[in-house]
């Protein structure tokens, strides 16, 4: 079956169940349509580039999903005419990614306070001096 992407964004206002609640029922959506949801991640309350219908912040969800044709148009149905979805992109793709995505590991660093890439340049260079 065809791989797809699919991220959506939220308005802000509602709580992390009812974003659940949508997801869920997407899944049930493709899971109807013969496919099924890989992987579904949250990632969080983010700062919009520009204001969406007075929106200036929104939640990010990005399901990776492997189904057929019909059962993806049918999410897309249902997100174009949910009233809480601001915006959404649904995408082919080769492969799935494994583990978790770009953004999850960009959240991840920032909550731990630094980089991935420097704080390894750091632990080199604290090994460097306790050497010498």
């Amino acid at each position: 079956m065809p791989l797809y992407e699919s991220t959506f964004i939220t308005r802000q206002d509602l709580s992390r169940q009812d974003i659940t609640k949508l997801t869920e029922s997407m899944g049930a959506i493709v899971a109807q349509g013969g496919g099924k949801v890989v992987k579904d991640e949250y990632w969080g309350l983010r700062n919009l580039a520009y204001k969406i219908n007075k929106s200036r912040k929104g939640h990010y969800v990005m399901l990776s999903i492997d189904a057929p044709a019909p059962a993806v148009k049918e999410m897309e149905r249902n997100l174009r005419h949910n009233e809480d979805v601001i915006r959404l992109l649904t995408i082919r793709v080769d492969a799935l990614e494994e583990g978790p995505s770009a953004m999850m590991n960009q959240s991840r660093s920032r909550e731990e306070g630094t980089p991935d890439d420097i704080s390894a340049d750091v632990a080199d260079a604290d090994a460097d001096i306790a050497i010498n």
